[in-house]
């Protein structure tokens, strides 16, 4: 799927904030902030709207919690190259797990339809925990039944890769997808151009 990052960015530039400034607004707030705790599941995206809002004019900007949410579920479509090195991962015996921030809200969740690409898949909002907390690595990797320093995780957040690597995991940042399969290709040994037969 497309970073939500990319997703808050444009959100951003089309409503005149400046670049980074719902991150900023995200790290102030930290583990016991309305984003936190809207990916633990603690929150919905309805009632994380009032206190996000809050935190983001205790921060000096004005921002529409509904329309940011809106911009990243618009993002959030699947990548048909990414799903396609998944089914070709898969078709050579090698497990594959999702280990995502996500929500909960009445419209269900951005992820809803990418359960069945992968063997398992880890949501913070059903778990109640969050990426980089090491715990849900851990999670995902005992539902896979390997080891960390036998599992490559991929993201697009630093600190999510900072996380992972300390548990011993294999990690790619995902800027450019392509790169990221390459990467990724070189990591596993296998060409993931080719569909499995």
């Amino acid at each position: 799927m497309e970073s939500p990052l990319r997703a808050i960015t444009r959100y951003e530039r089309d409503h005149g904030l400046a670049a980074g400034a719902i991150a900023r607004v995200v790290a102030a707030a930290g583990d016991g902030g309305a984003w936190a705790r809207l990916e633990r599941g603690e929150l919905t995206a309805e009632s994380f709207r009032t206190p996000f809002e809050a935190e983001c004019r205790t921060s000096g900007i004005a921002v529409d919690a509904a329309r940011v949410m809106a911009y990243i579920s618009e993002a959030a479509r699947p990548r048909p190259r990414m799903l396609a090195a998944i089914r070709r991962i898969r078709a050579r015996g090698l497990r594959v797990g999702a280990c995502t921030n996500n929500w909960v809200g009445a419209d269900g969740c951005p992820t809803d339809g990418l359960q069945e690409h992968f063997d398992v898949f880890v949501e913070s909002a059903a778990v109640g925990l969050r990426k980089p907390d090491p715990r849900i690595y851990e999670l995902t990797c005992r539902l896979l039944g390997v080891v960390p320093s036998r599992a490559a995780f991929l993201d697009d957040i630093g600190q999510n890769l900072k996380a992972a690597r300390a548990l011993g995991m294999a990690t790619i940042k995902v800027e450019e997808p392509d790169r990221a399969l390459r990467e990724l290709a070189a990591l596993l040994g296998m060409d993931l151009t080719a569909e499995p037969a």
